[in-house]
């Protein structure tokens, strides 16, 4: 189930990519599958294993095209192990609101993106998210939580401080938001058989959707996704850095500058 949309977002074979707080790896995997290089990276260690086992078993089957790669590793978004302008691509989905300098974390995506690069973020949506948490505390009062909820023009207002130019914006998953909605109204931490019998209900209906993908339920989520889609999700751009502007004839810095081509010709 990917929450980006790459006919919005395309990627190109080859394109370096940064999947931030990967978690189980769906948009990573989606990345390899186009031909990307793919870096997943998540502060999880147990999920981070599981998500190098499925890019072998991916590799395995043939699933990549030729020149693909994939690596997963451990790391901290605050203090990427990666030098400036590292990839084409980055996506952070579903881990902004878990992060307090979400701020930091803007500027550490910026500083690896290449200019004239993309990124892609996505966050639960103001509106159901508001509804989880006045129906349950414990949906966000738990060890990694969220810690906030974001409105669309905050978010776009960060990512513009942070020096990115958004471009597109769409909402996805409006039949996942009565799922939580019920979650959080029979108790977030009854899963499995000892979940409520609607949320059960509800929750084969999701697994038949996503699994089947009848036109049925995919016109429906269209339909509603503008008004009570689960999740916001927002495409940038890292501009380029205007060229520095020549020195003016006749100046110092101008004489210094032709010097220093004469050396350099000589």
């Amino acid at each position: 189930m990917l929450t980006v949309d790459f006919t919005r977002f395309p990627l190109a074979p080859g394109d370096r990519v940064l999947d931030l707080g990967c978690g189980a790896g769906r948009h990573a995997f989606e990345c390899y599958r186009r031909g990307a290089r793919v870096v997943a990276l998540d502060q999880n260690g147990e999920e981070i294993r599981e998500v190098a086992k499925w890019f072998a078993a991916m590799k395995e089957a043939g699933e990549a095209p030729a020149g693909a790669t994939a690596t997963a590793m451990e790391g901290d978004a605050l203090n990427l192990p990666f030098p400036d302008e590292s990839f084409d691509v980055v996506i952070i989905s579903e881990v902004m609101e878990h992060i307090p300098d979400d701020k930091g974390v803007l500027a550490e995506m910026v500083r690896v993106l290449k200019p004239g690069g993309r990124i892609a973020v996505t966050v639960p949506r103001y509106g159901p998210e508001k509804v989880c948490w006045a129906l349950s505390d414990a949906y966000h009062e738990v060890e990694g939580g969220h810690i906030r909820i974001y409105k669309a023009d905050e978010l776009l207002a960060r990512m513009r401080e942070a020096g990115l130019k958004p471009y597109g914006t769409h909402h996805a998953h409006a039949l996942h938001s009565p799922y939580w909605w019920l979650k959080c109204a029979f108790g977030v931490g009854r899963d499995g058989e000892d979940a409520a019998l609607p949320v059960r209900a509800y929750h084969k209906l999701l697994v038949w959707d996503i699994m089947k993908k009848p036109l049925a339920t995919k016109v429906a989520e269209q339909a509603l996704n503008p008004l009570i889609g689960k999740s916001f999700v927002a495409y940038a751009t890292k501009p380029h850095l205007p060229r520095a502007a020549a020195p003016a004839a006749g100046t110092d810095e101008a004489a210094d500058a032709k010097a220093a081509d004469a050396k350099a010709g000589a």
